[in-house]
């Protein structure tokens, strides 16, 4: 039993202000190097750990403690990691899954919140958040009509403090940019970045899909679209520098595998690729036995592993290694490496989620487009 829990009984069993003063004098879950300590208090018939990490047990048992209606379920947990995580409560038969109230650190994403669970010696980079000093960048909107997808799409496009029409700029498109914004702090990202040199001032495009499932796997109508549509429409309205290395690709997810397949199917038309944990499931013998969603990405990725060619110049890839696709990029990274590009793979304590893509945009930015060398004076 965690040390702190252990304290609680050190006088007998504890009264309910014992309880409430334990609550009150502790952060949970309780953090301690190499492991982890969650505590649910509640009236129930069973509570489990709900994790989304690959490896572990989905459903983790929580204890009930003597005396009380605390419940507590120690893990072990290397230092520096952080995943998000629900309790699973049941009640009269009934199972519900809840964030937990001891805890005030929540992650969102399209599907609503989670609770976090920040490893012993995890901390939120600070180049994450909002910076006051930091100029702030603007958001403009592109409207295209586009003749692959039959219909008109709405781009964000995010540009830098101080743009400049006389002045030319890298850009960089980004699947789920949307997204990007509200669950991984895109912009703070860019702002405090550029305000620090580390990438210099740029144009982002925020792409969104309305339909990621089918566009995402590898459609070539999102290849003709980003490529052919999308790219002469942004350079046509702002000042881009015309340099295969000042243009980049990003996505996450099945993002990734769209960035990727964009990527192939018109190379070395961006320079930059930035795939975050990419959906790049393949099958080198059988049938994959993921969910039919994924044949078109087993089509393409099998495709570019039996017959791969540069596609970019550099690329940086990250995954998790408490997610389950952490095999599929670990297996892509050398065949990637044998095409002569340059290939920055970093892994992290953390799942398949936005804040670990947050938290990798830095060493992935700077390293596709380093920050100015010198400064301009105004």
């Amino acid at each position: 039993m965690n040390p702190i829990v252990e304290s609680l009984y050190r006088e007998g069993n504890p009264d309910a202000e014992a309880v409430d003063k334990f609550i009150q004098q502790n952060q949970f879950p309780l953090v301690e190097p190499g492991h982890v300590t969650f505590v649910y208090r509640g009236q129930a018939q069973a509570v489990h750990l709900r994790s989304w990490i690959s490896g572990l047990d989905t459903a983790q048992p929580l204890v009930p403690l003597e005396a009380s209606d605390l419940w507590a379920l120690t893990i072990e947990l290397p230092d520096k990691s952080r995943f998000e995580y629900k309790f699973e409560v049941e009640e009269n038969g009934v199972k519900q899954l809840v964030l937990d109230d001891l805890n005030g650190v929540l992650a969102h994403d399209p599907f609503g919140a989670n609770s976090v669970c920040q490893g012993y010696g995890y901390e939120r980079p600070g180049w994450t958040l909002h910076d006051p000093t930091a100029r702030s960048g603007s958001l403009d909107t592109l409207k295209i009509a586009s003749r692959s997808f039959r219909d008109t799409r709405e781009i964000q496009i995010y540009l830098p403090a101080q743009f400049r029409r006389n002045r030319t700029y890298p850009l960089l498109i980004v699947h789920d940019g949307l997204d990007y914004l509200r669950y991984a702090d895109l912009k703070n990202v860019l702002d405090n970045l550029i305000h620090r040199f580390e990438i210099p001032a740029m144009i982002v495009a925020l792409t969104q899909s309305p339909d990621r499932l089918i566009e995402y796997t590898g459609d070539e109508r999102q290849a003709r679209f980003l490529c052919e549509e999308l790219l002469p429409a942004i350079a046509a309205k702002f000042p881009l520098l015309d340099d295969s290395n000042a243009r980049g690709l990003a996505g996450a997810s099945l993002g990734g595998v769209a960035a990727l397949h964009a990527a192939s199917r018109y190379p070395k038309l961006f320079g930059q690729l930035l795939l975050q944990s990419g959906s790049f499931a393949f099958s080198d013998l059988g049938r994959h036995k993921k969910d039919p969603v994924f044949d078109p990405v087993v089509r393409f990725v099998n495709e570019y592993r039996n017959t791969p060619y540069p596609i970019a110049e550099k690329i940086f890839m990250s995954c998790g290694i408490y997610e389950s696709m952490i095999y599929e990029n670990r297996s892509l990274l050398p065949v990637l490496q044998d095409q002569g590009m340059q290939i920055f793979f970093e892994e992290a304590r953390d799942a398949h989620n936005w804040e670990n893509w947050r938290d990798r945009l830095r060493q992935g930015l700077s390293w596709l487009f380093p920050g100015p060398l010198w400064m301009v004076y105004e």
